[in-house]
This record gives structure tokens, C-alpha cells and sequence, in this order.
């Protein structure tokens, strides 16, 4: 009898001490996700003013070069924030300064916002070229990383979505047109503005010798990153830049761009800069 009660009673304290730690748990549980739910508001606003704050940058561009900036964000014609765009223009308008010869070149330009900027801030005797195969991106290779496979199979099986929830650019039936027709809207008609479209793919149509000034480089993949390089780098004049949009975005990207300097860097007298994207700048 006496042996039972206390089996009984030592049952009844575990059950106890087993019910007060859950409990004590659950409040240490719930806790942890006030905390964390008021830590990730923290985040969230802060976030929302990094944005605010690097969107003031447009308004150090020159009045028309900051009025394009913003008007082709505001139409999702770009997926670049405010600082990457700034510092595009402003790599446009540095070249400008500095009188330094040779065209502009974007490779790679989804609805086209990013190439538009850059005809408003170049000088209006200056060429841009404007290189992609308006539709749907080429597959990546094996080359690239599993990041860069998943990314695809999600375009490819029609999941993918454009800046604010809009069709995404690679599904649309006329992109061409459309960045066309973007050109214009902004007073910047291709053909009176010193712009030319090229569609196809980058190993067919990087041809010419003409020197390039500025390259924006938006491939996205390893094998169109390791083309414009070639192609591109050679060309490039002293003082002249590569601004290579996805480096730290794709790792196909990144893969081609390091393999190219490893190889070749020293050769064209590459130095590194870091700004909102890599920018590659020929030693003047």
C-alpha cells in the first residue's frame, strides 16, 4: 500500500513538473514570436526606408535623366532599385564628362527601362546599342548552378512573374514593340534618339570593332555573360566600364565574370569596383 502511494505520487509530481514545463515553454515560446514579429516589423520598416532614402539618388541626376529614372520605375519597365539605376546614369553621364569616345552598349534589357535611362544621359551624338532576344531567355548550360536551373524551370513552366505582379517580359507577345514603343513615350525615339535595337542572341549579334564607352551586361547566365565579355572587354576604351548586372544575383554569372578576369583581367587592365552592382573599369 505505502509502496504504491508513493509510485502513485511520484507519477503525479512528473505529470505536474511535465505540465508546468509545457506550460513554461509555451510562454517562452510565445515570447520568442512577439519578439521576432516585432523584429521583423523593425526590418520591414527599415527596409522601407533604405528604399525612400536610395530613392532620393535620382534626384542628384540631372532634372530630365532623374524624370526618366523615375517614371520608367514607376512603370515596372526596369527590375533595377533606384542606386543600381543611379549609378547606371551616372556611369553614362561620368563618360560624357570625361569626352571619352566609343558607343553604349546594354546586352541583356527585359521591358527595356534600364537602356532607356541610359539614352537620357548620354549626349545625343552618342550610339546605344541595345542587344536581346526579345522573348523568352535561352536556357542556361551546365555551367551554371542549381540556383540558376530552378530559376529557369520556374520560366519555362510559366510561374514566373513580373515587377508588380505584372506578365512577366519573357511571356509577352510583342516585346519588341513594347520596348519600342517605351522609347518613345519618354521622348526618346529610337530613330532620331541614336538607338538601335538588335534582336538575337548575343553570339550572333556582339559583332563590329566599333570602341564602347559603357556596358551594361544583363545576361543573367554564365554562357551570355562569357560572350559579352569576350566580345565587349576588348573593345572597351580606357577609363570605359562594364556594369555587370547580375554578378551577385546568379552564380553563372558570377562563375563567368571571375573565370574572364582570372584569365584575361591583368591583360586588359580590369579593376574591380563596387558599387550597387560590379563594375569592371579599363585602366585609362
Amino acid at each position: 500500500m505505502s509502496g504504491r502511494s508513493v509510485r502513485d505520487r511520484f507519477v503525479a509530481a512528473l505529470r505536474g513538473r511535465s505540465a508546468s514545463d509545457r506550460a513554461g515553454r509555451d510562454e517562452d515560446a510565445a515570447a520568442l514570436r512577439a519578439e521576432l514579429d516585432a523584429r521583423s516589423a523593425e526590418v520591414r520598416r527599415l527596409r522601407r526606408r533604405v528604399r525612400e532614402l536610395e530613392a532620393g539618388l535620382l534626384d542628384d541626376l540631372p532634372e530630365q535623366v532623374g524624370a526618366v529614372a523615375r517614371a520608367v520605375r514607376a512603370e515596372h519597365l526596369t527590375l533595377l532599385g533606384a542606386r543600381p539605376l543611379h549609378d547606371l546614369a551616372h556611369a553614362v553621364l561620368d563618360a560624357e564628362a570625361r569626352a571619352l569616345p566609343g558607343v553604349l552598349m546594354e546586352c541583356g534589357t527585359a521591358r527595356g527601362g534600364s537602356a532607356v535611362v541610359m539614352a537620357a544621359a548620354k549626349a545625343p551624338g552618342r550610339r546605344l546599342f541595345v542587344h536581346d532576344v526579345f522573348g523568352l531567355i535561352p536556357p542556361p548550360t551546365q555551367e551554371d548552378g542549381a540556383d540558376v536551373h530552378a530559376r529557369y524551370a520556374t520560366i519555362v513552366e510559366g510561374r514566373a512573374k513580373g515587377r508588380g505582379g505584372e506578365t512577366y517580359y519573357g511571356y509577352r507577345d510583342d516585346l519588341y514593340g513594347e520596348v519600342r514603343d517605351s522609347f518613345a513615350r519618354h521622348g526618346l525615339p529610337v530613330d532620331s534618339s541614336g538607338v538601335t535595337l538588335v534582336r538575337g542572341l548575343f553570339e550572333d549579334t556582339l559583332t563590329g570593332d566599333d570602341p564602347i564607352a559603357v556596358a551594361h551586361l544583363d545576361g543573367d547566365w554564365y554562357a551570355s555573360t562569357r560572350t559579352c565579355l569576350e566580345r565587349v572587354v576588348p573593345r572597351l576604351v580606357p577609363s570605359g566600364r562594364v556594369v555587370v548586372d547580375d554578378y551577385f544575383a546568379w552564380s553563372g554569372c558570377r562563375r563567368a565574370v571571375d573565370e574572364f578576369l582570372a584569365r584575361d583581367g591583368a591583360r586588359y587592365g580590369l579593376v574591380r569596383e563596387m558599387h550597387a552592382r560590379l563594375h569592371l573599369v579599363r585602366a585609362g
